[in-house]
């Protein structure tokens, strides 16, 4: 267990982390971040972000973490990589967080985690995992060259990624529940100019075939409902996301679908734990916005010490 007690521990090395992070690091706060895995969370995934302010041109995820991880190192923030919490136990003006295979002791939390894809769990879907199926066009779009891949959905990231397949597949098909798709205006027009997008319409998956690697999908039309068996290479699907915020369960207050509750400084029903970017309960989803988020965030959490630092001096002189 490490016995030094930081200032602050920030939980996620996405965009609002690593902003809350370049904060706290300016305003010299004792602040570690933690990922679980490599800083950068989804964002690293995004072939091009074109609505990120400064980038006329777009900019690929992976330079845009890099270039705020940069950013936050200049100003003296420690990153650990590769450290998953387990649970967050309060206490006394310190609150100790779980990691597998140890502790950190901290006056106040930023939690950052981000979501993670949402499963469907339809037969074949873990079987596959890594061998035709994948959540992420960005990384393993590439291994499709010429192939025929399907991607399952109708919103944004759905439609961004299959865009990007096209660039690397001989054919893209994009399944969707519904008659139409959810995607923005300028992606639907992207999509419907692309010649190597494919649309099966009202349709659903219902199953991941094939051997030693993906063959097939049983596609069900939920018109008609009958089922078709469509041989495709590679699947990749994007049908919505989860928090990652078990590690929370009962701890502070969550919304029905396990994002984190906040007042409008981002503060939990925890004193000292605030949240920021996407796994804060929220309906605008972007990376500017948990920039933003991870900047109020470190701007709470820092207020707040200096709160607590006050009535301890307050209290010390009665």
């Amino acid at each position: 267990m490490d016995e030094r007690v930081r200032e602050v521990v920030i939980i996620g090395g996405g965009p609002a982390g690593l902003t809350a992070g370049l904060y706290l690091g300016r305003a010299d706060v004792d602040t570690v971040l933690l990922d679980r895995e490599l800083t950068g969370g989804q964002v690293i995934t995004a072939p091009l972000i074109e609505n990120y302010p400064g980038f006329p041109d777009g900019v690929e995820g992976t330079e845009l973490v890099g270039r705020m991880k940069r950013q936050a190192a200049k100003f003296g923030l420690e990153i650990k990589t590769f450290a998953q919490a387990t649970g967050v136990t309060p206490g006394d003006g310190v609150m100790t967080l779980h990691l597998e295979g140890g502790e950190l002791n901290a006056r106040a939390l930023i939690v950052a985690t981000g979501r993670n894809p949402l499963k469907m769990g339809i037969p074949g879907e873990e079987e596959f995992n890594g061998r035709g199926i994948s959540y992420c066009a960005t990384c393993d779009g590439p291994l499709f060259r010429d192939r025929v891949v399907m991607v399952i959905g109708g919103g944004d990231a759905a439609v961004g990624e299959a865009l990007h397949l096209a660039r690397f597949a001989g054919k893209v098909l994009i399944v969707h529940r519904r008659g139409e798709l959810r995607a923005s205006k300028y992606l639907r027009e992207r999509a419907a100019a692309e010649p190597k997008l494919e649309f099966m319409w009202n349709s659903e998956i219902k199953s991941v075939n094939g051997g030693e690697t993906v063959e097939s999908a049983t596609i069900m039309n939920n018109s008609t409902g009958e089922r078709t068996d469509v041989p495709v290479s590679g699947i990749f699907f994007y049908v919505g996301n989860t928090p990652n915020t078990a590690f929370l369960s009962g701890l502070l207050a969550l919304d029905d679908a396990g994002y984190i509750i906040t007042g409008e400084l981002l503060e939990s029903t925890v004193p000292g734990i605030f949240a920021a970017g996407d796994v804060r309960a929220g309906l605008f989803k972007q990376v500017v916005v948990a920039a933003g988020e991870g900047a109020l965030a470190a701007s709470s959490a820092q207020r707040f010490l200096e709160k607590v630092s006050a009535r301890k001096a307050y209290e010390g002189d009665l």
